[in-house]
Parts: C-alpha cells; sequence; structure tokens
C-alpha cells in the first residue's frame, strides 16, 4: 500500500480539520439550502447559509465524498464568510482549486460539488425572498465551431446524452474540429458526479 500523501498541505489541514461541517445534532437555522449529487457515486453535498442583507453571515455543510470534496468545501465554507451573495455566486471550483495550492487533475471535479450546492443554496435563497432568477451563473463556450456552452451539454445530459456519442447526437459537438472533446468528457465526467 502506497501511504504518500499526493495532495498539498493545505489540503491535507482542510481534510484533516474542515471548517464549518454541520453537526449531526446541531440545529442550524437556514436562509438557503442546495443539495447537489449523487449518494450513489458517493458524492452528495448539502449546503446551508445563513444570510443577512444579502451577506452570508454563517455557513454549514455536509457531504459523502472523497479528501477533494471536503478539503475544497471546507475551503470554499470559509472563503464566502461575510461576503455579499452576488460575490460568491461568481466563485469558480478553479478559484477553490488555487487556494488549496492545487489537486491531482482526476479529483478537480470533486470541487463543483461544494461550488454547484452554493449556488443551489443562494438560488433557494433568492427564490424564498420572491428573487427567483436574480443571479445567473456564467455559461462557457466548449465547441467555439458551433457555439455550444456548458449549458447546452448539461441540458442533453439531463435529456440523456450521457456518452460522447450521445452528445455528439443531441447537440453535433465535436463534429467540426474536434477540439472540444477534451473539455466535453471533463465535463461528463462532472454531470455523472453531480447526477449520477
Amino acid at each position: 500500500m502506497n501511504t504518500n500523501w499526493l495532495y498539498s498541505d493545505t489540503v491535507k489541514e482542510h481534510f484533516v480539520n474542515p471548517r464549518n461541517v454541520l453537526s449531526d445534532n446541531e440545529d442550524f437555522p437556514a436562509d438557503g439550502r442546495g443539495e447537489i449529487g449523487n449518494i450513489r457515486c458517493g458524492d452528495q453535498m448539502l449546503m446551508l447559509l445563513q444570510i443577512k442583507d444579502d451577506t452570508i453571515t454563517a455557513v454549514r455543510w455536509k457531504t459523502y465524498g472523497c479528501a477533494s470534496a471536503i478539503a475544497s468545501t471546507s475551503m470554499l465554507s470559509e472563503t464566502i464568510m461575510g461576503m455579499k451573495i452576488e460575490e460568491a455566486y461568481k466563485i469558480k471550483p478553479e478559484d477553490l482549486v488555487k487556494k488549496l495550492e492545487g489537486l491531482p487533475q482526476n479529483k478537480i471535479h470533486c470541487s463543483v460539488l461544494g461550488d454547484k450546492a452554493l449556488k443551489a443554496a443562494i438560488d433557494d435563497y433568492l427564490t424564498k425572498t420572491g428573487r427567483a432568477g436574480e443571479l445567473k451563473e456564467e455559461d462557457v463556450t466548449i465547441c467555439n465551431c458551433l457555439g455550444i456552452t456548458g449549458k447546452d451539454l448539461e441540458t442533453a445530459w439531463k435529456n440523456g446524452a450521457h456518452t460522447w456519442e450521445q452528445l455528439q447526437q443531441a447537440t453535433k459537438i465535436g463534429t467540426v474540429c474536434g477540439n472540444c472533446k477534451t473539455k466535453a468528457l471533463e465535463l461528463i465526467h462532472e454531470f455523472e458526479h453531480l447526477y449520477g
């Protein structure tokens, strides 16, 4: 058995001593609740926020995830404390990976769980306060040739296109130059963890 730690000391610290974890018996009245992931893959995230005047005043979270998911969500929970929801909504997984001093390439998708759960919790808060849809996640173009975005691929995934070939049939992605295949396959991997 290889006992070498493949992560940075910052990841190790947040994994061994995660911040703002929801304890089993804790009563934490939340203004916003976000739950994302798929327990069948072993990755599921709950994010609870207390918000006053659109500022995050407290956060709790719980996950069934790996060291990367735990560390990145711990870092996220520290980062968003005292932050306006508009600013928190713009945090990207790569921001957390940088703060953690990197993650193995095959574990970067784990940092998406906290990011998506945070956005879901903020969306829940906005819905509860009569402001549904006020904040929107930036969409990223994956296929420049055909203008296919990450949201297009997410919609196709939710409609049953779970392989590269199925995504091609549903969206025509990769049928011109093919340079988008790597990024699209990374998104497929993310979607598997998020939606099962």
